[in-house]
Formats: C-alpha cells, structure tokens, sequence
C-alpha cells in the first residue's frame, strides 16, 4: 500500500508540439478550441492520416559541439529547451545545486530511430551506412538522454525511460524516488518523440490509425493520429520554490493482460489511479480535472471512459488533448502532465475536440467544450501498451 508523499515543487515547465513552440502557444490553442493536425505529409511513401507535426524542426540546428547527437529527436529536443527560459533554469539549478546533484529523466519511446530508418534507406554497394549516419550515439535508445545530458552539462543520474506510451509520466516517478533517497537535490524530467516511419507504419500494420482526425470518446472514433512534441520540468524540493505548482502523486502499474489491449475492467489503470489519490492523499471528490489518456482507440477510450465514470463524481471535469495534439507516443505523459499544470495555472479545462457524440461508457465528467473555472487539483492519465500505467497528480502552491 503507498503512502504519502513530499509534494515536490515544478518550478518550471514547457512543451512543444503541434500546437506551437511553449507554453503561450498551448494555452491560446488549448482555450480557443483549436487544434493542431494536419494530413500526412510526413511519411516516406504515401498514408492517408492525419499528424501532429512541430513546425520548424527541419529549420532548427545543434550547436557545434553537439553535432555528433545531430537528428530529428534530438533537434526538437533542443527547440524545445530553448522555450519558456527552461533552458536557463536548468543552468541555474545546476549553479544553486552542483551538476553531480541534478538528475536526468527522460521518457521516448523511440529515441532517434528515424536516423537509423534513414542509414538503412542509404546502405552502400557493401551494406555499410553512409559516413555521416555511422554515428553509434545516435542508434540507441539513450540518444535523447545523453545528448541533454551534454547539453546542460549534468552529471548525475541520468536515465531514460522507455514504457511505450506511459514514458514520460513515470520519469516524474522516478524522480520523486531520487530526491527522496537523498540521490538528487532537483531533477530535470521530460521526454521527446519524432515523427518516424516505423511508429506511422507500425501502428497503422495494427489497424489502428485514423484516416481522418482522431476523435477521442466519439462513438465514431476509427484509431488515433500520431504526433511528435518534446517537453520538459525541473523538480525540486518544495521549500526551494513556495510558490510554485506541486507534483502530489503518482501511482504506476502494470495490468499485463495484453500486448496492445487494456484489460477489459481497466484494473491496471484503476490500480495506478488509486495509488496517485493516496500518495497525494486525496479523494477523488477534490479532483477538479483529470488529463485523459484518450487516444481514440475503441477499447482504450471505452476502457478509461467506464472508470472515470465509476469513479469520479459528476463535478470533475475531463478530457483528452489528442484531438489537439496527437498522440505523442513517449512524449504523450510531459505534454499531457504540462496541459494539467497548465490547467490550474489559467484555470481553463481544455475541450475535448473531436468529440461530438460520446461513448455510452462516458459519465458527465466529459467536457466536450473549453471551460474556464478554477482547478485546484488535476491529474494526468498515460497508459501504454502493455498495461504499463502512470498517473500524475498536480496541485496549486499553497497559500
């Protein structure tokens, strides 16, 4: 049984997605109802779908003293450091706390792979990668982490989580468990996910991509719409930052039931829901709005739907912010974790753009419009294949 934990502070915070570059950009989409997919245009041969696309990653560049981590990945990473002054308080929580005492964790889900899809589009007579792509830093899960690692010049833990669509949401975990212990004084956490051919094809091989918008909770939803977004937080103490918006909980699980289907009861998720609640100890009658995972899937968007409804009352608000980014993949659990922080900033409940006719299984927790009104408390879903289940709790400094 958890318990509770210290709140941490998350003195700051920024995502990148299809939505714009930072966090004026998100909230002006996010409370004017607008979303930010367009049709494929993409993918190396022709699909007929829609995405999530970050304007500017083919203009962006690394530095030259990191032109050894040059890809797609690392490049969003690297615009989306540079948002919100992120980038500046890293530096600083560096300078205040040494760079041995400031953890990395970062969620991807398929880290640089488009570089290694390009090599092999460009294997010579002798099956060898061309020159410039026969870079091993770049081929391997950990590329996103090490390059930022480099680039803010942090020398303590660094990990890279990789559990499908959950990623990014469990880094928040892992980093409470660091501070905690005493292995880290502030921990910068996030995660980044491209564009790629093998996640377009691959989750199209499964029949579940849309050839239309993605319509998370519609009765007519056909699958999801795959997007690519980078974001980041920096965690620490809360006496270090008073004011700043707290992590209160988190709760993970995994449901194991099947490789790419919930378990029909959603016992995984309502496992990793409990364990949040208590760990922030809260009720769920103190939770004003809830960050759905929502991908629009049938059984995904069914499954989550019923347990929101059991379990929540009437007066928590809920939605997904799919419909406006896309499915980020590793990246889905910082952008969805910054939408709820950035929900009791504005006090604004995002829409659920798409959705015009829910589910049977949806209670009146669904919020098919953008609301103004006051969020205390939010939470954020990610679950991902393979019943592996995160769920962050956010709440506003106290007074």
């Amino acid at each position: 049984m958890p318990v509770p934990i210290q709140p941490l502070a998350v003195r700051a915070y920024t995502a990148t997605s299809a939505l714009g570059q930072g966090l004026a950009s998100h909230f002006a989409a996010l409370s004017s109802h607008r979303g930010g997919l367009r049709e494929n245009d993409f993918s190396s041969a022709p699909l007929a779908c829609w995405i999530g696309r970050v304007a500017g990653v083919e203009d962006a560049s690394l530095p030259a003293a990191h032109a050894v981590w040059e890809c797609r990945n690392n490049r969003l990473a690297w615009l989306g450091l540079h948002q919100d002054q992120f980038l500046d308080q890293a530096l600083d929580a560096r300078q205040r706390y040494g760079a041995a005492r400031v953890a990395l964790i970062l969620g991807t889900s398929t880290a640089s792979i488009g570089a290694t899809e390009e090599a092999y589009r460009h294997l010579d007579s002798a099956g060898l990668m061309p020159p410039e792509l026969r870079r091993p830093l770049i081929h391997a899960p950990h590329s996103l982490a090490g390059f930022v690692a480099e680039a803010l010049g942090l020398e303590g833990p660094c990990l890279t989580v990789s559990t499908a669509c959950s990623s990014s949401a469990k880094v928040f975990a892992n980093a409470e468990r660091l501070i905690r212990l005493g292995l880290a004084d502030a921990a910068v956490v996030g995660g980044v996910d491209t564009l790629c051919d093998s996640v377009l094809f691959g989750f199209n091989a499964l029949e579940l991509v849309s050839p239309d918008p993605c319509r998370p909770f519609d009765q007519t939803r056909h699958g999801i719409s795959i997007g690519e977004a980078a974001g980041f937080a920096l965690l620490e103490r809360a006496d270090a930052a008073p004011h700043a918006p707290r992590l209160l909980g988190y709760g993970e699980s995994s449901d194991a039931h099947h490789m790419s289907t919930p378990h029909p009861e959603g016992l995984g998720a309502e496992l990793a829901l409990h364990d949040a609640l208590t760990r922030a100890g809260l009720r769920p009658e103190q939770v004003d709005y809830i960050n759905l995972h929502g991908t629009a899937s049938l059984k995904n968007d069914e499954v989550e739907a019923a347990l929101i409804a059991r379990a929540f009352p009437a007066s928590t608000r809920a939605s997904s912010t799919k419909g406006f980014t896309g499915h980020t993949l590793g990246a889905a659990g910082i952008l969805e974790a910054v939408v709820a922080l950035e929900a009791i900033r504005h006090g604004l409940v995002p829409g659920n753009l798409g959705c015009t006719s829910p589910d049977a299984a949806c209670g009146p927790q669904l919020a098919l419009q953008s609301e103004q009104r006051r969020v205390d408390i939010a939470l954020s879903n990610s679950f991902g294949f393979g019943g592996n289940n995160a769920c962050l709790a956010f709440g506003r400094a106290p007074a």
